[in-house]
């Protein structure tokens, strides 16, 4: 293409990863953001304020640097012939709005039925924790659970359901305390067949 001639739609963006900052560089937009929200980075209380959340932006962001496929990549077989559903329901976890970066809490319930194997429970926990400790909303959190499941464990059907307050709903805004969101989803049997979402519901405590 002539680079004279302006095209009639502007031209898709080659995707890239983002570069991320160096830890100083991170240190400094905190101290930024104190002055702008009209305190002194420089007094005795806040000099190692960027220290410390630069630090905690490790571990609260720590699902960036994590593979989901790794935390399920051991399945066991030796299960008795045991077909029907695994539930681990009530996981407890928090994740930050990617809107305004405030925290939402909740839990989750995770169903799915065997195909060939089962995976440690302890690694449901995990695989929440690795999609919540990255910015989010609570309905992009849910599918990517799920896709998860389907993606490493091939199961015939899978069912997740979160519950969470959002913070960016109770500390500004509206300021609606103790207002719960929930989402869920289906695949497979549990989306072919309301048995067995019923089933699913009455196992957590929803019907």
């Amino acid at each position: 293409m002539d680079a004279s001639v302006k095209p009639p739609f502007p031209l898709p963006r080659m995707a890239s990863a983002p570069v991320r900052p160096t830890r100083e560089e991170a240190e400094a937009a905190v101290r930024t953001l104190i002055a702008w929200a009209g305190d002194d980075p420089t007094r005795e209380g806040l000099l190692d304020t960027p220290r410390r959340v630069a630090k905690a932006y490790g571990e609260l962001y720590a699902g960036y640097d994590q593979d989901p496929k790794a935390v399920l990549d051991r399945t066991f077989k030796e299960v008795g012939g045991y077909d029907d559903i695994v539930l681990v329901r009530d996981i407890p976890f928090s994740s930050h709005c990617e809107h305004h970066m405030v925290p939402f809490v909740g839990k989750a319930h995770i169903a799915y039925l065997p195909h060939d194997g089962v995976v440690g429970l302890s690694k449901l926990a995990r695989l929440v924790e690795v999609f919540a400790r990255r910015l989010q909303t609570q309905e992009n959190l849910t599918a990517q659970i799920i896709d998860a499941l389907n993606e490493n464990l091939g199961p015939r059907g899978a069912a997740v359901m979160l519950e969470a307050e959002h913070m960016c709903m109770s500390m500004r805004g509206v300021h609606a305390h103790g207002v719960s969101t929930i989402t869920h989803r289906f695949t497979g049997v549990f989306a072919e067949d309301r048995q067995e979402q019923d089933r699913f519901f009455a196992m957590v405590g929803k019907r």
